[in-house]
């Protein structure tokens, strides 16, 4: 059971969440402008940026809070009882609102309106089954991971979603808090993430 505050812990996936997904449509930006037409070396700069990231993140607030900053991740640790389902709601707020702020703090430092509603439709059962594979895959890489060798479970997440970029038709989101927040940035990356859809 948790010893810290729940506050502490709260404000922790709240800041994990908003640099992972400040990354995600930050480097997404940043590759797409360096990279011009080359969607796949686009894609790639854009992927090694997140793995890194989840490394860097899981290790700094993972002995917070867990270091979820994904709500399908928190209700995983709530069902083996990792932290009480009272909690749930709390984290789940903090990584949507982390989230949606991250995507301001990107936006901000590109110069780009603070929210921009993305533009790609992404639906289709291809999309959906995805979204499936690669979300069960990251919970399977957490519980496998964290039953064996605890301390590798930042490298094995980071990656482990470094990979499933490139073997999902949807380029894995794989965190609902993410999926918000992409809603709300039409940036350049979403060029990146579009060109990349097979369905």
């Amino acid at each position: 059971m948790p010893t810290t505050s729940l506050r502490r812990r709260v404000t922790a996936e709240f800041l994990g969440t908003l640099f992972l997904v400040a990354t995600v449509i930050g480097s997404g930006i940043m590759a797409e402008r360096l990279a011009g037409t080359n969607v796949a070396l686009a894609l790639l700069a854009n992927t090694i940026a997140t793995g890194a990231i989840l490394v860097a993140l899981i290790f700094t607030f993972g002995s917070i809070s867990g270091g979820h900053f994904n709500p399908a991740v928190t209700v995983a640790d709530a069902l083996e009882r990792g932290i009480p389902w009272r909690e749930v709601p709390s984290y789940v707020a903090a990584q949507c609102s982390g989230g949606l702020a991250g995507a301001m703090v990107a936006h901000l430092m590109f110069g780009l309106p603070l929210f921009s509603p993305s533009r790609h439709a992404r639906s289709g059962g291809a999309q959906v089954f995805s979204e499936f594979v690669a979300t069960f895959g990251l919970l399977a890489v957490i519980w496998g991971c964290s039953r064996v060798r605890a301390n590798s479970v930042p490298f094995a997440v980071g990656a482990y979603i470094t990979a499933a970029y490139w073997f999902t038709s949807s380029t894995s989101f794989a965190n609902p808090a993410v999926t918000i927040a992409r809603g709300v940035s039409n940036s350049s990356q979403e060029y990146v993430r579009s060109m990349c859809r097979f369905s």
